[in-house]
């Protein structure tokens, strides 16, 4: 508070809000830091990969190779180390992609390889988490462990069948990247079971709502040309 001249000046809001404007700023600043750091290691990383020629499918399959080591963990009942290499699977899983338009290799194939590789890795996981459940004796969790497989792979089928009648199905939540999410936090918090839950309950509403989507684009005549289907 400041007085001139019979006048009274409130200072306080004014510094309050410029400390706020000034956090911001200083927050902003190490956001974009940080994420052009990233970017410019990442771009290194690819640039330096990309140079040796290697054919981005070969890292695909590398991706699988350490996601079934990720499976192996689960088996055994490492679940901190599954989720620490399956971080690691899905920087090679981001890398094929970047390596691929940087070499300008980008084919079709190569789509359908990684797609199909990642249904795999999928189901690599889960067979893990189904044999560390078996051997425990946790039958109820056997059987979780399945629903929460099947749910993961009719996510992704549906998604793929719908798209063969219509333009686009990428309704709901559950696709792979959350899922992999879910795994790495079940992992690092030693809480699997309820994230095992998680992904069966929300995959098998994600699927009945590609299933309601698909029959309303059909339903309205939105499918692909030479599509000729009534429900």
């Amino acid at each position: 508070m400041r007085t001139a001249t019979g006048l009274r000046y409130d200072t306080g809001d004014a510094c309050s809000a410029y400390e706020d404007a000034f956090s911001h700023l200083q927050m902003a600043t190490l956001t974009g830091a940080i994420g052009t750091g990233s970017k410019w290691l990442l771009d290194r990383i690819v640039g330096g990969i990309a140079a040796t020629g290697i054919n981005p499918n070969v890292l695909t399959f590398l991706g699988l190779v350490v996601n079934f080591g990720a499976a192996a963990s689960f088996a055994v009942g490492k679940f901190f180390l599954g989720a620490t290499i399956i971080f690691f699977a899905g920087f090679l899983d981001m890398l094929d992609g970047q390596v691929a338009r940087r070499q300008n290799r980008v084919t079709a194939f190569g789509a359908f390889y990684d797609s199909t590789l990642d249904r795999y890795a999928d189901m690599a996981l889960y067979m893990g988490l189904l044999v560390y459940y078996s051997v425990s004796g946790r039958t109820p969790y056997v059987v979780l462990a399945a629903v929460a497989t099947a749910g993961s792979v009719m996510v992704s089928y549906a998604r793929a069948r719908a798209e063969s009648l219509i333009p686009l199905c990428k309704v709901g939540f559950m696709e792979r990247p959350e899922r992999l999410v879910l795994l790495i936090i079940g992992g690092v918090f030693n809480r699997m079971a309820p994230v095992l839950w998680v992904i069966a309950v929300v995959s098998t509403i994600t699927v009945i709502h590609r299933i309601v989507f698909t029959w309303q684009e059909t339903r309205a005549g939105r499918t692909l040309p030479g599509i000729r289907l009534s429900l």
